[in-house]
């Protein structure tokens, strides 16, 4: 008979009497575990240390009582966070020293024990007792607790000096005893090395970048009027994979200084090595015209103005829409503030809150219509306090009855300008409704948006309403200077759309612009073909310019009929064919334009589609790339309906701002760690010559 070597002891048979059994042995984790009950059907074993609780026993449906066992007691033992002990040995089940800690030889030497001793009782190796070992590793690491901490400061925004707090130390030191201070020294130098490692992986990525990157400038502020320049790159990699990512943050200590913007750009492309290879710039704050004609100097030197610099410098289409709502807030700030001393006459009182609910329901006011007060830095909060009030002025204009002491009721004309804020109001928080619900809005969306607004406040302007016109003249003259300065990036976004080309330019054009959108339309068609003809000077993908996507051609066919010619002494010859096929047949942009539209499906990937097309349209396809990577909008969305300045927590510090800025981005954007599975396409020199075309 075969007995288990860990439970059970043979003792000598002596005078024929049968070997005895012998009791089971006592687990040492009992020294550090007491079993209590918690009701009748359960017992639970609770560290003495750090009394946890673990499960012991169960009373079972059956009336049978189901033991837990010691393995998950021994991993918390061996995990150390309690400070009990700092290991067990799996193997001493059965040695009578209990107490006796661990090390890796006592189990060396007791392992080879009990193999001699199974050889030579004979008993199976196959009914041996098989220790697991734990499914995680007991050694604590403070290097990586000060890594994770790290992480956390950055990943939430805390001060670095928050590890120094007794609040925090004290928190730290009762999950895990043996991890000791920290100084604000320490941390700093864990969070630049956490910048350091993440900007590696940016670098790979960037330097895979096949095209042109866009940049996009935000100017923040802080409490000593000190301004940081935040540059967020936008491209397109080489997967056709759109990226968003931040850059640099730049210190500029006199941010209304005209080379202010100039030599923040500069340190960024420095940084990068990207001084050749810049396509546009997005700014998102409004800059006076002198800084931006130093700007584009200053660019012009190692990026030639592409379509006379129309291209290069953009304003953020949700920066231009707040400035349109800063107008109609300013011309109506009497009756705003009108409306808001009703909200909080009647909000802040819970008396006067009864007697409001009560009147709306004598006089039937429909819908659940609810009192709103406004945050005035958020003004589409006050668009809702707006709307509120409008839905309720019959309640506000009978509340007198009431309450004989109000005496702030709106009169007629007052519901009237309310109505017409609210009116273009709508429009307008529809827009940044849009680029609220997406990261990147497409360019056909804002390209709508901006239309729509435009032809309704052209509508507009012939209102003989003065409150009307006190804030539509220059709400106009807004959209118009935006219409004129971003309005060529806009259409030609929309044009490198298969489901939309011309014919949406077209048709938009024709409505907004009326017997004058011929010559409008004419200016996009010339700009398109300028620019084309720009990227024909720049060396071509591998396909050649007049290969046809066939489809179902097979690749290796072609590769082994005409694929190694220039091999051949034909390399002049391919260059031939190239110069003559793009003069006799239609250009790769007329072909395309003249195509029949795509249908215009939900779920349709613009960036894929250039990406399956990219061997019929060599050329335009590099074009579509780096026009499709422009940030029309690049405003967040926790800041786009604000009225107040960009304004630094007061916890940063100047020193480290970038990194951790910088890393929280990055981290958030979860780089890979490794690049090489990227399409290795050539990156060339993207210097051009300057062309001359005026939207």
């Amino acid at each position: 008979m075969e007995i288990p070597e860990e439970k059970y002891e043979l003792t000598p048979v002596e005078n024929n009497v049968k070997p005895a059994r012998r009791r089971k042995t006592k687990s040492r984790v009992w020294n550090y575990f007491t079993v209590e009950s918690v009701s009748s059907e359960c017992k639970r074993a609770f560290c003495n240390t750090c009394r946890r609780s673990f499960a012991y026993s169960t009373v079972q449906e059956n009336g049978s009582t189901k033991v837990a066992g010691t393995s998950h007691l021994k991993r918390h033992l061996e995990k150390g966070t309690c400070g009990a002990t700092t290991g067990l040995d799996n193997n001493n089940e059965g040695d009578g020293d209990q107490t006796t800690p661990f090390t890796p030889s006592t189990r060396t030497r007791r392992t080879k024990a009990n193999s001699a001793s199974g050889a030579s009782t004979g008993v199976s190796e196959s009914r041996k007792r098989r220790y697991r070992s734990p499914a995680y590793t007991a050694v604590f690491n403070p290097d990586i607790c000060r890594h994770d901490i790290a992480r956390m400061i950055i990943m939430h925004d805390y001060p670095l000096d928050m590890v120094e707090h007794p609040g925090f130390q004290s928190f730290v030191q009762s999950l895990q005893p043996q991890f000791g201070a920290v100084s604000f020294k320490t941390i700093h130098g864990e969070c630049v090395a956490s910048y350091l490692s993440e900007k590696q992986k940016v670098t790979r990525l960037i330097d895979a970048m096949p095209g042109r990157v866009c940049l996009s400038l935000d100017m923040y502020m802080s409490r000593n009027s000190v301004g940081y320049v935040f540059i967020t790159g936008h491209f397109t990699d080489s997967n056709w994979k759109t990226q968003k990512l931040i850059l640099n943050v730049v210190l500029e200590p006199y941010p209304d200084s005209h080379n202010a913007l100039s030599h923040a750009v500069a340190c960024c492309l420095s940084d990068w090595r990207l001084e050749s290879r810049l396509f546009s710039l997005t700014l998102n704050h409004p800059v006076p015209e002198a800084g931006l004609e130093n700007l584009r100097s200053h660019l012009c030197v190692k990026n030639p103005l592409i379509l006379n610099g129309q291209l290069l410098l953009g304003q953020c289409i949700s920066q231009t829409f707040t400035a349109m709502v800063n107008d109609m807030l300013s011309a109506g700030r009497d009756i705003i503030k009108k409306i808001r001393d009703n909200m909080k006459y009647v909000t802040t009182s819970q008396n006067h809150v009864d007697i409001f609910v009560d009147l709306k329901r004598q006089l039937q006011v429909p819908g659940e219509v609810r009192l709103f007060l406004d945050d005035q830095s958020q003004w589409n909060t006050t668009y809702q306090m707006l709307v509120s009030a409008s839905d309720l002025k019959e309640v506000f204009s009978c509340l007198d009855n009431v309450i004989p002491e109000y005496k702030l009721a709106p009169n007629m004309e007052d519901w009237k300008q309310v109505e017409s804020i609210c009116t273009y109001l709508k429009s307008l928080s529809d827009a940044m409704n849009l680029l609220v619900s997406s990261p990147c809005p497409p360019a056909i969306t804002l390209f709508q948006e901006a239309f729509s607004i435009h032809a309704k406040i052209a509508c507009a302007a012939t209102s003989g309403d003065p409150f009307v016109c006190s804030f539509i003249k220059p709400m106009q003259d807004k959209i118009e200077k935006y219409w004129k300065e971003c309005g060529l990036v806009l259409a030609i976004s929309v044009v490198m759309d298969p489901r939309f080309k011309m014919k949406l330019v077209e048709f938009s054009f024709s409505k907004l612009f009326g017997e004058e959108s011929p010559l409008y339309v004419k200016m996009v068609d010339d700009g398109l073909h300028e620019l084309f003809d720009e990227y024909l000077t720049l060396p071509l993908p591998p396909s050649p310019a007049y290969s046809v996507d066939h489809g179902n051609v097979d690749r290796a066919d072609e590769q082994n009929q005409g694929g190694n010619l220039s091999e051949y002494g034909l390399a002049d010859f391919d260059m031939y064919i190239m110069e003559t096929t793009s003069h006799q047949l239609k250009s790769e942009m007329d072909q395309y334009l003249d195509e029949n539209l795509e249908g215009r499906s939900s779920n349709f990937d613009l960036l894929e589609w250039w990406k399956q097309k990219r061997s019929k349209y060599p050329t335009l396809s590099k074009m579509a790339r780096d026009i499709l990577s422009i940030p029309v909008s690049t405003a967040s969305p926790e800041l786009v309906y604000s009225t107040r300045p960009r304004e630094l927590s007061p916890h940063a510090r100047s020193e480290t701002l970038e990194a951790l800025v910088c890393t929280k981005d990055w981290l958030q954007h979860g780089l890979p760690e490794d690049f090489a599975g990227l399409d290795s396409l050539v990156v060339s020199d993207l210097s051009n010559p300057a062309l001359k075309m005026e939207f």
